[in-house]
């Protein structure tokens, strides 16, 4: 399978994803998702806008923003805190918590899902989002 054909099955993937949920995925959404999942690494917003501008010189920050938490909301993008930065997620899921390997040499991100709602969370709190973030080196840089 070709990177292309990732991208173009990544994007049927969230197409379905959407559609199960009743949700739009608009060009503009599609596009960020697009440009997620081509860089292969956590990619910056600022970054993914100048990579638009090439073909759409209207795109605006908020408008990338707005797609970004689209995307997260939806289970289709994470955003890695510590980089301020945003990757594709590996795999489409619903509100399950996200933990993410990020290599300090490489930069690459690993992802793994299925993080338990926090013990210590005070009484009546409802997460919303939860992203637990490791640093380390991954086996390919040790």
């Amino acid at each position: 399978m070709t990177h292309t054909d990732s991208i173009s099955a990544a994007l049927h993937h969230a197409d379905t994803h959407c559609a199960s949920r009743g949700v739009r995925m608009t060009p503009l959404r599609r596009n960020v998702l697009a440009l997620l999942v081509e860089a292969g690494e956590p990619v910056k917003a600022y970054d993914l806008l100048d990579r638009m501008k090439s073909s759409d010189k209207s795109a605006k920050p908020p408008t990338v923003y707005r797609s970004l938490d689209f995307l997260m909301e939806v289970g289709l993008a994470h955003k890695v805190e510590a980089l301020n930065a945003y990757i594709a997620c590996a795999h489409c899921h619903d509100k399950s918590g996200a933990e993410l390997y990020i290599c300090k040499v490489c930069g690459d991100v690993s992802e793994r899902h299925g993080i338990p709602e926090p013990q210590n969370a005070p009484d009546g709190f409802v997460t919303d989002r939860s992203v637990v973030e490791h640093y380390g080196i991954c086996s390919n840089c040790r």
